[in-house]
């Protein structure tokens, strides 16, 4: 039943005015839905989406929310970066980054930034 159907991420907005703004001016993403003054529906590749929704619980999680396989990661690093979308870094055990960036064992690379929200994203190069 579920296995066969389409998925869509959550992520919270305090203020979805700047979240929009965030998404479109550093990820280039623009709405394909608006519902509402509060809800924007996001489409990305192979029928994938995500909704970004306006709440006051935005930006307490503290685990990646999201993330993007990309078959090119380092021209989609260097185009973020361009935008000034700023990756951090992380020094704990079984994840350590250089300059943003983590390469992991036998599964590439890695790289988290946060949104305008607090929400934490990821790219990877799977």
């Amino acid at each position: 039943m579920l296995k066969d159907m389409e998925i869509m991420a959550v992520l919270p907005a305090k203020d979805i005015n700047r979240a929009r703004n965030f998404y479109r001016d550093k990820l280039g993403l623009e709405p394909d839905q608006v519902i509402g003054e509060e809800n924007l529906i996001y489409r990305c590749g192979k029928g994938t989406g995500f909704l970004l929704y306006q709440t006051d619980n935005a930006g307490t999680a503290k685990n990646t929310q999201m993330g993007w396989v990309c078959p090119d990661f380092d021209r989609e690093i260097e185009e973020l970066r361009g935008r000034g979308v700023v990756f951090e870094d992380y020094d704990q055990p079984g994840l350590k980054t250089e300059n943003g960036v983590a390469t992991m064992d036998g599964t590439g690379k890695g790289a988290w930034f946060l949104d305008s929200e607090g929400n934490i994203l990821n790219i990877s190069s799977m």
